[in-house]
């Protein structure tokens, strides 16, 4: 399998978490997001991937796009290490709660977005900070109530799920814009835990190949 990405995207940390987690051999193929006006809008990548986004996994001859369709192929063909609650109800509300990361809290600050709200609606460096912070606050305000009925060391019990392979990546954008966590103990709380682990730890974007200060 080789994985396209880059360090710094949200959605391909969440394939390198579920790959690590998955004890999975991947190689990791670099597409710069900002270099040459972005790697993602050459016509090769295009070939590969005509949404001009990251993450693209290729395994064999079968390519696939879109971070959570991943999560489910890599769930499905290696079932082996679970990253999904077994009962229904439990598995139903974890993929629930990683779409609300994944759906309404991160494409609204991602690097297409905020393009277009500097090119096309003039927002000022600071203007883009605001917008990302208001709609991370809205989405960690409700997460941390809803992690008030599921959470344990991880945000479904014992385990790591899509849930935290979701949440990890978004705090690490918070961070990044110096979102005020204090607010969101029990998220705070979840990604520490999560840090500890080897399989996070080596999918963070400071440990990226491609990497860049």
């Amino acid at each position: 399998m080789t994985l396209f990405g880059y360090w710094r995207s949200s959605a391909a940390y969440r394939v390198r978490i579920a790959l690590n987690l998955k004890q999975l051999s991947c190689e990791h193929e670099s597409v710069h997001l900002v270099k040459n006006g972005g790697e993602q809008h050459s016509p090769d990548y295009q070939a590969l991937n005509p949404n001009e986004l990251v993450p693209t996994l290729v395994d064999g001859d079968f390519t696939l796009s879109q971070s959570m369709a991943i999560l489910e192929y890599l769930e499905q063909k290696y079932p082996e290490v679970a990253l999904l609650p077994k009962p229904l109800e439990q598995q139903m509300l974890c993929r629930a709660m990683a779409l609300d990361i994944a759906c309404d809290i991160h494409p609204l600050n991602n690097l297409r977005v905020l393009q277009h709200l500097a090119a096309e609606l003039q927002r000022d460096e600071q203007g883009k900070v605001d917008w990302m912070l208001h709609w991370m606050r809205i989405g960690f305000a409700s997460l941390e109530k809803s992690l008030d009925k599921t959470s344990g060391p991880f945000c479904f019990g014992d385990s790591p799920t899509w849930a935290d392979i979701c949440l990890v990546p978004q705090v690490y954008n918070a961070e990044r814009f110096k979102l005020d966590m204090t607010s969101y103990p029990q998220i705070v709380k979840i990604v520490k835990h999560c840090r500890s682990l080897p399989a996070f730890i080596d999918a963070a974007p400071e440990n990226q190949y491609d990497a860049v200060s």
